[in-house]
């Protein structure tokens, strides 16, 4: 087992700009890079390691030939590779949209829900998300103010900064708004049920298709009261680091290194590292990576001990 190079998935949606180009190496020949699927399983972009003796190999082939012993015992209650991992750069609004729980979703369209979370990279002054409802609704009126353009009054505006954290759980009421670059770690999942999008055509020259009906299902409408997300910071002399998420499907810290810090792949779950900052060096035996901004590392549960040394920011995603 060594450390694995990701080559992402490119999506060019019509919302997107060109700074996972200019800035986090992303390669694409469209003029659009809305997406960058750093960690992915999914039928829809899937990731392929990109170094080593398993170059070329889809990571979902690799997965599948010793599930447990790659991503870990606390694999064992999923099927697959349960998280993916996003760089998402919206230089307009997304739709307003909303994800289903796994019950619904495997019950109406095969695959598990999506339980997600938002790690803020930048954003233009002024940027704002809108996240969940500031009212409550009942599915009559929810449905009507969708057809009378009137949806939006009903939303929490939350204006973001870089750093900021937001944990979304299905059936909530939630759109990345322009001027935005994120990173998101979510079930892995790619049900989305466009509920409005600003009467925008898509790139055929007709109006995108809303999930209206499947929509009013799913979605929680109860007000939702903004609280602080937990955050609990760790520091050495070395490192600083902080956790931003934890749930039944991913966590994930921050780590910010100056100098050297050690890691343990212990065999309990996979590590996935994404350079948000700097070069760093990642060694493991003979193993020599200096990665780059906006590279992506998959760990196996079960390679042991490795360490990065050098001045950088990472995000470290693990069960």
């Amino acid at each position: 087992m060594y450390p694995m190079i990701l080559k992402p998935t490119i999506k060019d949606y019509i919302w997107g700009g060109n700074r996972l180009k200019t800035e986090y190496n992303k390669q694409s020949y469209g003029s659009i890079l809305a997406e960058s699927w750093e960690l992915s399983c999914h039928k829809d972009g899937m990731s392929v390691i990109n170094n080593g003796v398993l170059s070329g190999t889809p990571l979902h082939n690799y997965i599948s030939s010793d599930k447990v012993k790659i991503l870990g015992e606390m694999s064992k209650k999923f099927e697959d590779l349960p998280i993916l991992v996003k760089l998402i750069d919206a230089k307009d609004n997304l739709s307003i949209q909303v994800h289903p729980d796994n019950n619904y979703a495997l019950k109406n369209e095969g695959q598990y829900g999506k339980t997600e979370m938002w790690y803020i990279l930048d954003c233009e002054p002024n940027s704002f998300i809108y996240y969940g409802l500031n009212r409550n609704l009942t599915p009559g009126e929810f449905t009507e103010r969708i057809k009378n353009n009137l949806l939006l009054e009903t939303l929490n505006v939350v204006k973001v900064k870089k750093g900021d954290v937001f944990f979304i759980e299905p059936g909530t009421v939630h759109a990345i708004c322009g001027g935005i670059l994120l990173a998101e770690i979510q079930q892995n999942s790619n049900i989305t049920y466009r509920i409005y999008d600003y009467n925008r055509l898509g790139n055929d020259g007709r109006p995108r298709e809303l999930h209206i009906s499947k929509a009013v299902d799913v979605t929680n409408m109860k007000k939702l009261n903004l609280n602080p997300p937990e955050s609990i910071a760790e520091e050495n002399i070395n490192y600083k680091k902080r956790l931003l998420s934890k749930c039944d499907y991913f966590t994930v810290y921050n780590i910010r290194i100056n100098g050297e810090i050690s890691l343990l792949a212990d065999g309990e779950s996979f590590h996935c590292i994404l350079c948000l900052e700097g070069s760093p060096e990642l060694y493991h035996g003979k193993h020599l990576i200096r990665m780059l901004k906006g590279q992506t590392i998959f760990i196996p549960a079960n390679m042991g001990s490795y360490k990065f040394v050098g001045n950088c920011e990472l995000l470290f995603i693990s069960l």
